[in-house]
């Protein structure tokens, strides 16, 4: 049996505080489990990041609760990491890639080696021991995004939340990039709450897939993703189960707003 590492429970999140605010969320309720890959999808303008801050603290919703390891998020959990679709403005130019990785354990209470040693091993994992002495300004745009995982990494977090992080390269970077975060993630069996606008990204990355409706979103569905690991971007794809989740994801976004109230809820199978 799974350990439940994060509730969502009826969150509703308006902009103001008048009783007739316009709502982005609307009694949004969900779980996510220990070492889980869990990926949010929805309509544009659903709520996704809205929902990502919530849970990350950074918002605070009008009603409802947000649980980590039982207890409410009030402010950004210290279990908690980030990396935003924006990497060009979560680096510090002025900054090598150590340092940008470097930062956030300087405030941790480690020791010079333990830091030396997280760092080496996270840029290592994200393919980037070349460019330790690069500035990020010297990077690609996908390698950029490589050192903000690896500083999500080297922090250790007990669940790292991702918002669109791949919406900005290409498409061939993009697939580097999804496999990359899913070699990370096996081999740290941490847990990720992955935002993406992306049906195929969301079914090839997941073990399970948080349907979205239109705003004020609620969850349209629960689909748990049946497909063998590790995943293959040609393999994968081409098999007629990922055919089929995928389209079934895509059935639910597409479902026009009059019906979703019909749509059914399918719970976390864990």
């Amino acid at each position: 049996m799974s350990e439940r590492l994060l509730e969502v429970e009826n969150l509703q999140f308006r902009y103001g505080s008048a009783p007739d605010a316009p709502a982005a969320l609307e009694d949004v309720t969900f779980s996510v489990d220990q070492g889980e890959f869990v990926s949010i999808v929805g309509p544009s303008g659903s709520g996704k990041t809205t929902l990502l801050r919530c849970i990350a603290g950074l918002q605070h919703p009008t009603r409802g609760h947000v649980r980590l390891n039982g207890e409410p998020v009030t402010d950004v959990p210290a279990e908690l990491a980030i990396v935003f679709q924006d990497y060009g403005r979560s680096l510090f130019p002025w900054m090598r890639v150590r340092d940008n990785v470097d930062m956030p354990l300087r405030h941790m209470g480690l020791s010079r080696a333990e830091r030396t040693e997280r760092i080496q091993s996270a840029v290592a994992e994200v393919g980037l021991t070349d460019a330790m002495e690069k500035f990020p300004w010297q990077l690609s745009g996908g390698m950029q995004q490589r050192v903000a995982i690896a500083r999500a990494v080297a922090y250790r977090p007990q669940i790292l939340l991702m918002d669109e992080p791949f919406a900005s390269v290409d498409a061939q970077t993009r697939a580097d990039l999804q496999d990359m975060a899913l070699e990370v993630w096996q081999a740290h069996r941490s847990t990720v709450l992955f935002v993406t606008h992306d049906i195929d990204e969301s079914v090839y990355l997941s073990g399970r897939v948080v349907v979205l409706t239109h705003p004020p979103a609620t969850v349209a569905a629960e689909i748990p993703i049946d497909l063998p690991r590790p995943r293959d971007q040609i393999e994968t794809r081409a098999s007629a189960a990922f055919v089929e989740q995928r389209a079934e994801v895509a059935r639910l976004i597409r479902r026009p707003v009059s019906d979703e109230s019909a749509i059914p809820v399918v719970s976390n199978p864990s």
